[in-house]
Formats: structure tokens, C-alpha cells, sequence
């Protein structure tokens, strides 16, 4: 049951509306609506509170109240409650016994949430007005061409007035001659192992079709292959370990689970549901549940595609130990889930700030809490309330009176449009999804992929740090999942320079494993430590003149307190590039200009009765002086994607949208002539999904001798910023280990630089 309530604020000249939808739903004690907190006379109108009744059908309810009167009208029709579902199960081709098993579940999850359940094997039930009445269809199992052209074209126009489609198992065995029944499923049915058990990793804990499932899930089904991978055109919600079981063919990323906007309505699929079993077990039918709610539209979901995230927080413990407590109260985790406890704290991600991001961040209110999301603020200083007064606060609050303090709001700032946050909120105890774009000052907002609101900031939040704030003793606020996206110029390069680079300090500490190299190894649980006295240093040798833009040091206890950050071309003369006296531990994150080869970190004063001690040092910039000779050079290639458009001239046409893809074979390579002999000093390679796992960067005076100049054979995609020292004409990158075997290799760019 979703309430507007009235408000008596002072100056209220006439009476406002009470908005009441009923929703059907599981019985509960009479006279009592579990999760519901009392009402208060100041609520503010336009806040959703969330009751569940006995079972009632659906209804509108209009009434008048003769005090303070208020209308009762129905929910946006986003949020509509489930009425009506059709089952359908016709099969042209193979038929599971499963299906009865799979009827009969639905109609059970019908009577208990309210909604009626229609089961037909016959298509000409497929008309227009026919297909009008329900809010959902699903294919259970169908195979084969089960729809004439009539009957297609009339599902079409159900679509595409906003209906919803759920597809279980073998749906994506059907119709394989209609090609937009394939773009509604999302992928058809390529292959199949025999029935074994396998481990579900479940991607997006938010929906409401997988927000009860852990985060791995094992079970026994049929593993259904695809014929293309669909996670470029729809939300995966949860993926096969393709390593748990055999038979697996899709390179690795086996989607299983999704859900998309699709022809004017919302599609979900899942490839769970082969067996008899299935439809008796809990977790199944519940998510069955979920994903007939998202198709019908009953709950909101974010069912965007999500390329291009990185994980922030993503369930474990060891990602939970790069963030950082300010201020009192904190945080238990337990299930890949942050509780918060106490406060007014926040937990920040002190790793580094951001700029010109998309961030995701998922969320559920127990029942009348308190919390948000923050952005863009300077390093706290372990003070919570800096982030207050210097960055924004993305609140999470269902009933403040203030519009500008409510659960979307840039709090204090601007209000969201509360028509869309209606339709697309969900109510306490179920969770939701924020996306935050930040864009300069520019502060867009999206719930469960509905935009709500956007703000232009006066505020100097364009580059700073996010947290997650904890509000107080039962303000309680849970967070999951939460990601980045950066698209920005002022995105710092993603290569660590010092990473793997010589390292050599003053002094160690004596009898300990705590050298010099433990803060350049990319291993945030190795440090180096000094010996117990001043001064002391830390060297890293870049192996090439870089002019460096940013140094982060992540300190253990035992940190300094006066120090500088010096570089140097020769590691003998020494020009300071940043030099602090008041040092207080933790991650400094410094926004630094030099030019030089080397870098020291210079310590004059400890904090401490301990030594130094460095968790990382990481360093950051360019090749100095350093030019990109390889834009619109000529380029070849061992091969070409067959039938595609991706041919090498797109690695250096400077386009990032355009790509060189291969041949789906080992060993592919990319050259690209330079015109002259150059000497080089970085290659920066921007791989697309199918990246290289091991691959050599050479160079040639004459195209038919090669020498190389970087090898590795643990290549993780992404980008590929590499410092080299060499001279050629001919530059290569030599693939000879695909990382996804069902594709070849493909770069977006290839930039080489020298002089």
C-alpha cells in the first residue's frame, strides 16, 4: 500500500491530498501492517511509505475525509500493482516436463501476491485486446515458432504499449526466424551440457528478482550457451562460473540472468528452470516472482546496461579495507551487505578523488531510516561534517517534511521531481539504485533508472572524494555494490608508473621483510618500513623522464609527519615538488607538477616512535617531452573480424568509438609504420572487451626483424599504459593468448609516443 499523507504545516490554506493505492499482498496479523511506523502529522505529502495488507484485489479507493478532506487516487502506473499474468507454453520443438511444475508454481505466486494467473497453449489468445488485460506474459519453456504473423504483430503492440515480457529456460529456444522476439530475449539458445550443478554469481543485488539471493549460488539446472553474449544490450543480473562446472562456452562471461527495456516495455529472461525441482525451491520461485514484478511493472528496477564499472565496494572484505571511517558509528558487514550502526559518520573511499564519473550505489531503508550518498568533497580529516559544508550529500530519508531533505534530494539544495521519484521508488525494505553523474558542477540523478533530478552546483565538487554516510543510533541504512564509471579529461591515467619499478629507501627496518620494493608491488597487505630514526627515504627509479601530475601514499600507523616528494633526472639532484609539515597518516592523495625519472618520498619528522612506513606509493603522468607519432599512420594486420567493419585503420584514427578487431584465432598481431626511426618511450593501448592475456610489444628498423621491448601473460584489458625504451620505425603488438577464446583481439586505440 503506497500513502501520500497530508500535511499540517502552518499556513496551509486548504486541505491537501492523501494518495492511497492497494496493493495486494501476503496475509499479516489483523489490525497490523508489518514495517509500517506510525504517522505523523508533519509528513511531508509527497513521501511514500510502504504497508502490506491481507490479500485484497487490487483497487483504487476514493474517499473524501470531512476534517482536512483528502482525495485518494491510484499510483503512477510505473507502479502499478500486478492484476492479471499470462502463462504461455506452447512448444514447437522439445517439450520439459517441467512446465506443469512451473504453471502450477506461478499460480501459487499469484494467490499469494494478489495477482490472477491465465495459462494457455493457445496462440490465438495473442490479439491486441486480448493481451491488453494483463500486465505481464510469460513464456514458460516455449520452443520452436509458436506465433503466426498475426499473432507476432500483436504482441508487438502489446510491447509497445508498455507491457512486459518474462522469459524462463527455453523461451530463448523459441523463434528463431523472428528477429525481434531475439532482441526481446536478449540471446537464443546455442547449446547445452548435460544437467549438472554450477555456481550462479549474481551480479545485481538491487533488483527485486535477485536482492534475496547471495552473492554465489550453487544449484543443479541446464546451463544454457548463447549464441552472441547479450551484456552489451541488456542488465546481466547474475552469471555463471563457467570454472564450476563443464561444458561452458562462452569465453568466461556467461550471462544467465538479464533484463532490458525493449520495444516500449520491459523485458526479463532468466536460463534458470530447466528442472521439476526448480519451481520447488525458494530461491527460484522468488526470483521468478522479482522478474515478473519488473516485466509487469509492479516494482522499479535499473535495467540499463552497465559497461564500463568499476567496483568501489563489491562485498568483501577485502574491499571494505581501502575505505575509511570519519567520524563516530560505522559499519558491520555480513552477506557482500554494509549495515550502518551509530554516527554521524562517514565511510570514504580515500583511495582517490574522482572526477566526470557516473557512480552506482545500491540501497535499502529497513523501514524509517536516515542516510546518503556523498560526493565531491575534499579528505575530511576524519571530520564528517567537512563533507557537509564542502560537498553535496544524494539523501535517503522517506519522510522529512523538507521536499529538499527527502530520498532523492541534493540535500538542502534542490528537491527531486517527486512525480518520477514516485513511480520509480521503492519502498522500504526493498532495495534501490542511485546513479550520481557528476560532471563538473553539473549533479544528475537516477533512481532505479528514472532521472530525478539535476542540479548545477556552486560548490567545488567537480573533483573530490565519495562516501557513505551513517546517519545514527537507528537511522539504520543498508549499501551494496557500489561502482564507478569515469568518462572525463581530468581523469588522472589509470597506469601506476612506480608499480614493479626498482625500489631502494635508507634503511629497513631491522630483522623485518619490509623492503623497499613491498611499496611498489601493487599488494596493499605488503608495506616497506624504515629503521627508527630521522631522516629516512624511499626511491623509485620510473625508468623513464616522466612529467608526473599526481604521487597517493598510503601510510601504515607509522606514518611521517613532516615530509617532502621529490623528483629527480639523474637520483642525485633533487627539486621538491610537494612538502608538508603536518602529515596525519592515511592516504595522501597529492596533486603534484615535476618532470624526472626518479621520485622520493623525503621523511624529516615521524609521527611516531616506529620508523616509515609505506603501504603503496604510486606515482602518475605522462612521458615528458614525449609526442604521439602514431595518429593516422599506416597500419596492417594479421587478420580482420570476418564480415565486420573493424579494420586497423580504427587503432589509430584517434576515434575511441572505433575499433580494430581480429580474426577469433591465437596468434594475431597490429603494426603500424611510424614513417621514420623514432625513439619511443610509451605505447598505450585501449582494449576493448576482448582484450590479449599475454602479448609482446616489439619494434623493427625494416618490418622483418623484430625486437621486443614488453612481455606479459597476465594482460587484464582495460588500459595499457606502458613506459618503454627503444627505437624503430615499426611498432607491433604481437597477441598470442586470447583472454576470451570466442573472440579474437580488438583495440580501440593503439598510441605510440616519442620523439
Amino acid at each position: 500500500m503506497f500513502i501520500r499523507m497530508p500535511s499540517t504545516r502552518h499556513g496551509d490554506a486548504a486541505p491537501r491530498r492523501l494518495d492511497i493505492a492497494l496493493v495486494s499482498a501476503d496475509a499479516g496479523t489483523p489490525g497490523h501492517f508489518p514495517g509500517v511506523r506510525d504517522l505523523h502529522p508533519h509528513d511531508d505529502p509527497e513521501e511514500i511509505v510502504s504497508m502490506k495488507l491481507t490479500p485484497l484485489a487490487a483497487a483504487v479507493v476514493t474517499l473524501t475525509l470531512a476534517a482536512g478532506a483528502a482525495t485518494v487516487t491510484s499510483a503512477p502506473a510505473e507502479a502499478a500493482p500486478l492484476g492479471k499474468v499470462l502463462v504461455f507454453s506452447k512448444t514447437a520443438g522439445f517439450r520439459h516436463s517441467s512446465i506443469p511444475n512451473g504453471i502450477a508454481a506461478i499460480q501459487q505466486l499469484g494467490a499469494a501476491n494478489g495477482f490472477t494467473v491465465t495459462a494457455t497453449e493457445d496462440a490465438a489468445t495473442f490479439t491486441t485486446a486480448n493481451l491488453a488485460q494483463y500486465q505481464a506474459v510469460v513464456f514458460l519453456s516455449t520452443t520452436g515458432d509458436v506465433l503466426n504473423a498475426g499473432q507476432q504483430g500483436a504482441f508487438e503492440a502489446y510491447m509497445g504499449a508498455g507491457g512486459g515480457f518474462v522469459g524462463v529456460h527455453a523461451a530463448a529456444d523459441t523463434e528463431y526466424d523472428w528477429q525481434w522476439y531475439g532482441g526481446l530475449v536478449g540471446g537464443y539458445f546455442a547449446s547445452h551440457p548435460a544437467t549438472q550443478q554450477a555456481t550462479v554469481r549474481v551480479e545485481d543485488r538491487a533488483n527485486a528478482s535477485t536482492a534475496h539471493l547471495p552473492s554465489t549460488w550453487t544449484r543443479t539446472d541446464e546451463w544454457y550457451n548463447y549464441r552472441a553474449n547479450p551484456r552489451s544490450a541488456v542488465r546481466v543480473l547474475a552469471n555463471l562460473d563457467e570454472s564450476s562446472y563443464t561444458g561452458g562456452s562462452m569465453g568466461g562471461d556467461h550471462p544467465i540472468t538479464w533484463c532490458h527495456s525493449y520495444g516500449g516495455g520491459r523485458s526479463w529472461y532468466t536460463g534458470l528452470g530447466h528442472t521439476e525441482q526448480s519451481y520447488t525451491d525458494p530461491n527460484f520461485t522468488r526470483m521468478l516472482l522479482g522478474g515478473i514484478q519488473v516485466a509487469g511493472g509492479a516494482v522499479a528496477a535499473d535495467c540499463r546496461p552497465e559497461p564500463g564499472y568499476t567496483p568501489l565496494f563489491d562485498g568483501t572484505q577485502a574491499s571494505l579495507g581501502q575505505w575509511r571511517q570519519a567520524g563516530p558509528g560505522g559499519f558491520t558487514l555480513a552477506d557482500g551487505t554494509l549495515t550502518s550502526n551509530g554516527g554521524m559518520g562517514l565511510l570514504w573511499y580515500p583511495v582517490r578523488t574522482f572526477a566526470n564519473y557516473s557512480l552506482k550505489v545500491d540501497w535499502m531503508m529497513p523501514g524509517d531510516d536516515n542516510g546518503g550518498v556523498f560526493i565531491g568533497f575534499p579528505d575530511p580529516q576524519g571530520d564528517p561534517w567537512g563533507p557537509v559544508a564542502a560537498g553535496h550529500e544524494i539523501q535517503i530519508d522517506a519522510t522529512d517534511g523538507d521536499p529538499t531533505r527527502t530520498t532523492g534530494s541534493v540535500y538542502s539544495f534542490q528537491a527531486p521531481n517527486q512525480a518520477a521519484r514516485a513511480a520509480a521508488l521503492n519502498p522500504p525494505g526493498s532495495w534501490n539504485t542511485y546513479e550520481i553523474g557528476v560532471h563538473g558542477q553539473r549533479v544528475e540523478i537516477w533512481l532505479n533508472g528514472v532521472k530525478i533530478n539535476d542540479y548545477v552546483s556552486s560548490r567545488a565538487i567537480a573533483n573530490g572524494y565519495i562516501g557513505l554516510q551513517n546517519d545514527g543510533a537507528g537511522m539504520d541504512i543498508n549499501y551494496r555494490n557500489v561502482r564507478i564509471r569515469t568518462d572525463g579529461p581530468s581523469e588522472p591515467p589509470a597506469t601506476d608508473l612506480a608499480q614493479g619499478r626498482p625500489a631502494t629507501a635508507s634503511s629497513v627496518e631491522p630483522g623485518s621483510p619490509h623492503v623497499a620494493g613491498n611499496a611498489v608491488d601493487g599488494n596493499t597487505t605488503t608495506r616497506w618500513g624504515s629503521a627508527y630514526a630521522d631522516p629516512q627515504w624511499i626511491t623509485v627509479d620510473l625508468g623513464a623522464s616522466y612529467a608526473i601530475n599526481r604521487v597517493r601514499l598510503a601510510w601504515e600507523t607509522a606514518h611521517a609527519r613532516a615530509y617532502q616528494v621529490q623528483v629527480s633526472p639523474d637520483n642525485a639532484t633533487w627539486s621538491p615538488v610537494y612538502t608538508t609539515t603536518t602529515g596525519d597518516g592515511g592516504v595522501d592523495d597529492l596533486t603534484v607538477t615535476g618532470t624526472g625519472r626518479y621520485l622520493r618520498v623525503y621523511g624529516t619528522q615521524r609521527a611516531t616512535q616506529w620508523g616509515y612506513s609505506l603501504w603503496d606509493l604510486n606515482v602518475y603522468g605522462t612521458a615528458a617531452g614525449s609526442t604521439l607519432l602514431s595518429r593516422g599512420k599506416p597500419v596492417t594486420t594479421s587478420s580482420v573480424e570476418p564480415g565486420s567493419t573493424h579494420v586497423a585503420g580504427n587503432a589509430v584514427d584517434g576515434i575511441t568509438a572505433t575499433r580494430w578487431g581480429s580474426a577469433y584465432a591465437d596468434p594475431q598481431w597490429i603494426s603500424v609504420d611510424l614513417g621514420a626511426s623514432r625513439t619511443l618511450d610509451r605505447v598505450r593501448l585501449t582494449w576493448e572487451a576482448a582484450y590479449a592475456r599475454a602479448y609482446q610489444i616489439q619494434v623493427s628498423p625494416d618490418n622483418v626483424t623484430w625486437s621486443p621491448v614488453h612481455t606479459t601473460t597476465t594482460g587484464d584489458g582495460g588500459v595499457d599504459d606502458i613506459a618503454v625504451s627503444a627505437t624503430g620505425r615499426y611498432l607491433r603488438v604481437q597477441g598470442t593468448q586470447r583472454a576470451l577464446p570466442a573472440y579474437g583481439y580488438s583495440l580501440w586505440e593503439l598510441e605510440v609516443h616519442g620523439g
